[in-house]
């Protein structure tokens, strides 16, 4: 059983599993095809990717360009982090506009993440292991990095500047500015 929580952007959903917790610990369907289905969220996952991260680590925003966009379905399997997407959809009223979530191995929160959005999370704890299933095989052509400090986004990350630790095609990504001259990669 879970819980969906709306976002003020439209298929941008907080997933909240049923946690059956004793003495002896937990246990939790992380994804279960027909409560997803029956919930409007229909999506074949076809790969899981898993990262671990140190404290400061800033990982995108990434995406891919359509025709290779990808559906996500993302959660903290130990650690806190701070999973933060940015709308690329023109047709949106929420184009350009970013949400936050911070989901942790003790929330057991999700983040239902679908076409369109730029992605990205920091790592909030001393340490932060991240699950993700996709809808779509990465394509190396295909992929986009918007740099998550641009003041044009208004990001406001709880990592002092000086502890942030970004690898360099992070570091080298997009602005804003940059994407919207390019008119290229969105959704």
């Amino acid at each position: 059983m879970f819980t969906i929580i709306d976002t003020p952007f439209t298929g941008l959903k907080i997933i909240e599993p049923f946690v059956h917790g004793d003495e002896r610990g937990y246990f939790f369907e992380v994804w279960k095809k027909s409560f997803f289905e029956d919930a409007g969220l229909s999506c074949s996952f076809v790969q899981d990717n898993e990262s671990r991260s140190t404290f400061g680590v800033v990982r995108g925003l990434h995406w891919q360009a359509a025709p290779y966009a990808q559906t996500k379905l993302l959660r903290a399997v130990a650690g806190t982090i701070l999973d933060v997407v940015v709308d690329l959809r023109q047709t949106e009223a929420t184009f350009g506009k970013h949400f936050v979530a911070e989901l942790s191995g003790e929330n057991h929160r999700q983040f239902y993440i679908p076409k369109g959005f730029a992605h990205g999370f920091a790592v909030l704890s001393k340490c932060a292991v991240v699950n993700y299933k996709v809808d779509a095989p990465w394509v190396r052509e295909a992929e986009r990095c918007l740099r998550f400090d641009d003041p044009a986004l208004g990001i406001d990350l709880p990592i002092p500047v000086a502890d942030r630790i970004l690898s360099p095609k992070d570091s080298q990504g997009m602005s804003w500015k940059e994407l919207l001259e390019k008119q290229e990669g969105f959704h």
